[in-house]
Order: C-alpha cells, then structure tokens, then sequence
C-alpha cells in the first residue's frame, strides 16, 4: 500500500509538472533591433518578464491553457495574441514605431547627444528604482562620476546636497522639463522641498562642465537635466512602502489611466517620508504630490504637470564641533522643540511639444512656482538692538537682553516662459535649435518677532526686517550639429543672457540694502565630434560661462561702493568614448579656468557680516574614467575615477583679531592653494551579481580624497578622505495576485565607517602667551554621516 500511495503521489507531481511549460521568444523593433527592457505579460495571470540585453524573454512555468500574450514597448504600438501552452513555438516578435509623439523633443534642447562635444552621463529610471527608499536625489547620484553628496542629518533625508568636481549646488544648473529649478537669488537647488521627487523621474542628464546652453542659472561646474514621467500606454498602480535605521518611513502610492482613447493619459502620485535623523533632534516631516495630464497626438502632445512639496524639517544646520566627533557624532546645539524650517512650494507646468512639419519641431512651456515658509529659531539673550527695538526699563533695571523666539521668512513667485525649435535637415546634414526663456522671480523677505522673554512694544505680526527682491533673467539660444562628413560632426552653441536685479527694503542686519544691477552675457561654445568607427567616438570643445553673484554677496556688500564682479569660466573638454557587445567606457580631459571666482576670504561688512570676495585666477584641471564590463551574463564590474588639481593662484584671508587694543582684523596671502571642497580624487565602483533570475546582489563603494574646508590649504582646516560600501539585494517576485513584487534591501556603510563628506570654518586671535601675546583659534565644524544602517522596502507592480 505504502509503495502504491509512493508511486501514485509521483505520478501526480511528475503530471504536474509535465502540465507547467515555458514559452520563451525575442522583442526587436520593426528594423530588427533588439528592445531591452520590454514588458511581457500573460493578461490577467500576474505572471510576465522583461526583455534582456539581447531582446529575449522567458516566462516560466506555465499551467496549460490559452492565454492572451501582450508586448509594451515606450514608443511602439503594443503587441497581443492569443497562444496557447503548451507550445514548442519560439516567438519571434516585431513591434511597430507608435504613431503618437513621444516626449523626448521636451528635454531634447537642452540636452546633449552623442554627437555633441562635452561630457555627460545619463541615468535612467531603473538606475533610480533601485536606489530609491525615499533618500533624496542626491544621495542616488553618489555613484556617478565626479560626484560628492552629503546631508545635513546624516542619514540622506532631509537637508541633502551634492557637488559635482568640487562645485556646489549654486554652481550646478537644474532644470526640470527644460524648466529652471535652481532658485533665482541664492542659485541653490533645496531638495527638500521636492520630498521622494525622484519617484516621478524618468530620465536625467548630468553634463560635467560648462556643457550645452541650458534655461536658468548659469552652469558653472554641471548642469542636471531632468525629466519627469513619461507616458505608459498600460494602465497601473504602484504601491511602495520602506522602513529602516533612524525611525525611517517612506510611504508612496502611485496610479496611472494609461492611453484613453488613444489620446489622453493622466497620472499621480503621492508620498510621505518621516525619519528621525541620525543626528539629534534632526527630524523630517515630509509630503508632496504629482499630478500629470496630457493629450498625445500623432502631431502634437500637450501636457499639464502639478507637484507639490511640504517639509518641516528640525535644524541640524550647525554642524558637530570638533572637539565632539570623538564622544558625541550625533550632537546638536539646538533644543528648543520647535527649531524647524517649515516649508511649501507648487509647481505648476503647461508644455507642448510637436511636429511642425517634415524638418520642424517645436516646444514651449509656461511655469509657475510659488514658495512660502519659514524658519523658527530660539534665541537665548539676544540683543534687542539687532531687531531695531530699545532696551526695556522694568522696576528701574535696564534690559538691552532677553530670550526671543523668531521667525525668518520668505515668500516668493516664480514664473515665465521656455520654448525652443528644432530644424533637421532633408539630408540629415544638420541639426539645429533655437530657444531661450523670460523669468521673473519676486521674492519678500521678511521677520518677526513671536515671543519675548519680557514684553516689549512689539506685536506678533510686526517685521523687524523686510525687503522685496525682483529679478528679470532673458536668454537665447542658437546650437546646431553639422555632419560635415559620414565621421566628423561640428557643433556651434551662441547664448545671450540678460539679468535685472532689483532690491528695496531693510535687510536682517537694519541695513538699507536698496539698490539695482545688470548684467549682459554672451557665452560661446563650439566643438566637434569624430566617429572614428562603430561604436568610438573622439570630441573636443571650447566653452565660455558667465555668472552673476547670488543674494548675500549684494545684500552682504554695498552695491554702490563695493559691489562685486560677475565670475567667468572658460572650460576646454576632450574625451573618447567607447562601447562593445559586453562593455562600454569613457575616458575625458578637462581644463576649467576661472577669472573673479567668488570664494569667502573672512573679510567683514561694516556690521560684521563675512561677505564673498573675487579671486583673480583659479582653475580645475582634471581627467575622469568611466565604464562598466559584463563579464557574463549574471556578473559585470562598473565604477569610475576622477582625479583632478584644483588651485587657486593667490587668497587673501582674513582673520579676526580679538587680542588688539581695538579690534582689527589681519591679512595672510596664500598663493597656489587647492580650492575647498575639492578632493583631487573621487571614485566609485558597482559590482553586481545575479545567482538567479530576478535576484541581483550589488556592493558599492564610493571613495573621496581629502579636502580642504577652506582656500588655505591648512592642514588643520581639513575633511579627511573615506570609503565606504553599501550592499545591496534586488528580487522581483511575480505572484498572482499582482503584476510584479520587488523586495529590496540597502545596507549601507557596512563596514560602520566614520566620515564626514562636508563642514566649515572659522579662525580668530586671542590675547595669549609668547611674543606675540595672542594665539590662533581655529573652530571646524562637521557633519558626520551614519555609520552602518539599513533601509528595507517592498515594492507592489498592479
């Protein structure tokens, strides 16, 4: 009986299993080429896969019956047909070109190809995904070449930022859809304010140097150009939830109509993200959604975006005294509980792209971007002079200090018009664009006072400081790309930027800072690109970039007797670029020379406020490497290096003298001094490792050379270098209750190393012992990153 029940039990697996079969096939494009990353799904089973680098797919253990097979492809027709399993049949599949517009034409302006002369990398969606727990942009863009990233709470929520060859956010242009994101007065780009934005990313470009003429800032070390999500032909819903170190939770819903009537599309998305930061008290309360609508024509696409972003986020804006990295990383001088910066920002967008005719299309978008918030501090005996009241008489005592908590505003508008227009020649000869914009920023700044230890004659709503900034930016563009041959393409790039600037009004220090200045900037670029045969590539190009000044270098500094220079960049880039069946890579030059870079030399204003100085000569010079190797099909190594001088030909620095009679301050000159922040070596490395299907193991390593925190090349003034790796597992479950599961674990800085990617500085004299009867003091301040810590998510595909 025991043998028969054996044998029986067998004989039903053995069915079972005979019932299960698989069903394998190719997705090219109607000319042949192979599609990476094409959806295949058996309709209404939750069962599917994805194309592979080659174009095939395999879908799995299949019971028997007829199924509705179906192909989506961005920017091809989808594909269906009945089958039925079990089948020997290999499927061979050919998707048509879709008849609609897709969106490419939106970003393609500003962006460059393979074809223009400069330096770039692009990251993709699924580059992001499997970054992406709910740290912001930054922080997933630690890996790509020449990039530093930080955050102020240490854990990648929050305050974040990035350099890219040692040039800070102000120096990086961003625009979003071909839209200035950078804000118009500090240059800075607050990520903060966009929590979990990366989630409706599909694609950005970062270009390294001065690069293609852009909307905006100024590109003065990169330019990041993004854009947002795109059309899906298919219906969906995404449900992402993440947990982790430091009370980390990120909650995301994400759901979209597909094509309607083959012509309307619309999507949204919305997100929370709280962490309590791996610094103390460093908080994060963060929400925001997106909304997008568009009508898609065979001519003509025209698409409404809204995205919204709200933070309350506690300070940690300090910084961790040196003397205190050892005993307490994690310190952070403020307690006060409702130390917060607490902020709003819309977005609102209209674009239209389209095909004017055979040789012509077009693009142009309206914007508006309306930012409102504050930040709160508690300020123990405080001056009352420093808010323009008198001292108080109570019970005959005069009091000039007293404990007050304030409010910093700021309340500003943003819009204006981008547009350009794309010319390709019959014979495919050339490649032209014209664009530009008209931006008008109108920023209050404002303060009050909300409470007082004692009772002063003061409301709650009366401003102690208030000042109105306007600033008008126009710019015109003309680039073309001529093949001047089957090999060589020659490209010309002409810019023309005018900026207006405007202030009236009484700044936080009771200055007067009134005042007006304009700038008129032309910025060439030209270069060429040798295709020297299938797949390598040489280029060279010649750049010019001019800057103005950001807010608190005019509000900091008289306009009329002080006012400073406009900063200029002339960047040289050569490079060659390659690629093969299993590896691609890149190897570049560059050479980014600097006239009146504005730097902080420690200088005072008249009421004591360190203000930003021109330093004549300065420059970068550097080579990058990029490239990644697929040694087979479950493992490849990529990574990159870049290592760079980055000097400045003479610094003046000031330091405070508090041991003279009166006080003074006293001049260094420094001459050939490495610039700050600028580390001669920074490289990254991906290893990845796929044991099985859908599972994917990654370690990532990151190293950053030392740095300096300030122009003196001190060696007490200093970042020291690190290295640090994160593990990474990606698995992708198809169950049937939905289309796609992924599960994905991010371990970081495994090896708990201690670093600090950013910080600052400060030194003064005081009265002490020797000849001299003073000693220096110098004070660094840091912002330590966490040690090892993990984040986990889950992912639902519907």
């Amino acid at each position: 009986m025991k043998k028969t029940v054996f044998l029986l039990a067998l004989w039903l697996v053995s069915l079972a299993a005979f019932a299960q079969s698989n069903l394998r096939g190719t997705v090219k494009s109607s000319t042949g080429e192979e599609l990476v990353g094409a959806n295949v799904i058996l309709v209404g089973t939750g069962r599917g896969s994805t194309s592979d680098l080659e174009g095939n797919f395999q879908i799995r253990n299949i019971p028997a019956g007829t199924y509705t097979l179906r192909v989506t492809y961005l920017g091809f027709e989808s594909y269906t047909k009945e089958i039925q399993v079990p089948t020997d049949e290999f499927l061979d599949i050919a998707l048509t070109p879709s008849t609609l517009l897709t969106e490419e034409f939106i970003v393609y302006a500003t962006r460059a190809t393979d074809k223009t002369p400069t330096t770039f990398s692009k990251v993709d969606k699924s580059d992001i995904a499997k970054l992406n727990l709910g740290q912001d942009l930054p922080i997933l863009l630690n890996f790509t070449p020449s990039v530093v990233s930080f955050s102020d709470a240490g854990a990648g929520v929050g305050y974040t930022g990035l350099r890219i060859r040692g040039s800070d956010q102000t120096r990086i242009n961003v625009t979003v859809n071909g839209i200035p994101l950078n804000d118009a007065e500090s240059h800075g780009v607050f990520w903060v304010n966009m929590p979990d934005f990366a989630s409706s990313v599909d694609n950005l470009q970062i270009q390294r140097g001065v690069g293609t003429s852009t909307n905006g800032a100024a590109t003065f070390g990169a330019s990041l150009n993004i854009q947002t999500d795109t059309r899906q032909d298919e219906a969906f819903a995404e449900i992402d939830n993440s947990f982790g170190s430091f009370n980390t939770r990120r909650h995301m819903v994400k759901v979209g109509t597909g094509l309607l009537n083959n012509r309307w599309a619309f999507d949204a998305r919305v997100s929370q993200i709280t962490s309590d930061g791996y610094i103390d008290r460093a908080s994060s309360d963060l929400r925001s959604y997106f909304l997008s609508g568009g009508f898609y024509g065979e001519k003509h696409v025209v698409k409404m975006n809204v995205f919204a972003g709200k933070e309350v986020t506690y300070q940690a804006w300090e910084g961790v005294p040196e003397n205190l990295l050892a005993t307490n990383r994690t310190f952070n001088p403020y307690t006060y509980d409702n130390q917060v910066d607490n902020y709003n920002q819309d977005h609102f967008q209209l674009i239209y792209t389209g095909t004017l005719n055979q040789n012509w299309k077009a693009n142009a978008a309206l914007h508006y971007t309306y930012g409102r918030g504050y930040f709160e501090q508690f300020r123990p005996n405080d001056r009352l002079n420093s808010y323009g009241l008198q001292p108080l008489e109570i019970g005959g005592i005069t009091i000039s200090r007293m404990d007050i908590i304030r409010r910093r505003w700021l309340d500003n508008d943003f819009y204006g018009a981008v547009f350009s227009l794309n010319y390709i020649s019959d014979d495919g000869k050339w490649d032209a664009a014209f664009g530009g914009g008209a931006n008008r920023y109108d920023g209050d700044h404002f303060g009050e006072i909300i409470w007082m230890q004692y009772a002063g004659d003061v409301n709650i709503r009366d401003r102690y400081y208030d000042n109105n900034a306007v600033k008008d930016d126009y710019n015109l563009y003309a680039k073309t790309t001529y093949a001047a041959s089957e090999k060589l393409y020659l490209f010309g790039d002409l810019q023309y930027r005018k900026i207006d600037y405007s202030f009236v009004g009484f700044n936080n220090d009771q200055r007067d800072i009134s005042g007006a200045v304009n700038y008129n900037f032309f910025n060439p670029k030209f270069g060429f690109t040798y295709q020297a045969s299938e797949g390598k590539s040489w280029y060279a190009s010649y750049a010019v970039a001019n800057r103005e000044p950001v807010r608190r270098d005019f509000t900091d500094s008289p306009i009329v007797d002080r006012a400073p220079k406009h900063e200029n960049l002339q960047n040289i880039e050569a490079g060659f670029k390659g690629r093969g069946s299993n590896f691609s890579y890149t190897a570049n030059l560059y050479y980014m020379k600097y006239k009146d870079q504005l730097v902080l030399t420690g200088q005072l204003n008249d009421v004591g406020a360190y203000v930003r100085d021109n330093v004549e000569d300065s420059y970068r010079l550097g080579i990058e490497l990029d490239g990644v190797y697929q040694f087979t099909p479950k493992f490849s190594l990529g990574g990159n290096l870049a290592l760079s001088r980055n000097k400045i030909a003479e610094f003046i620095e000031y330091i405070d003298d508090y041991a003279a009679a009166d006080f003074r301050q006293e001049t260094i000159i420094h001459t050939d001094t490495d610039i700050a922040f600028s580390p001669s070596v920074v490289g990254a490395a991906i290893v990845e490792y796929k044991p099985v299907k859908d599972f994917e193991i990654s370690l990532l390593n990151k190293y950053v050379g030392s740095q300096f925190l300030d122009n003196t090349q001190n060696e007490s003034r200093k970042l020291d270098a690190f290295w640090t790796t994160d593990l990474r597992l990606n698995y992708a479950v198809r169950p049937r209750f939905v289309k796609n599961m992924e599960l994905t674990l991010m371990v970081n800085n495994i090896f708990n190393r201690l670093y600090e990617p950013n910080g600052y500085t400060f030194s003064y004299f005081l009265p002490g012992e020797g000849a001299s009867g003073r000693e220096l003091v110098t004070e660094n301040f840091y912002y330590p990153q966490a040690g090892t810590n993990f984040l986990a998510g889950v992912k639902f595909l519907f």
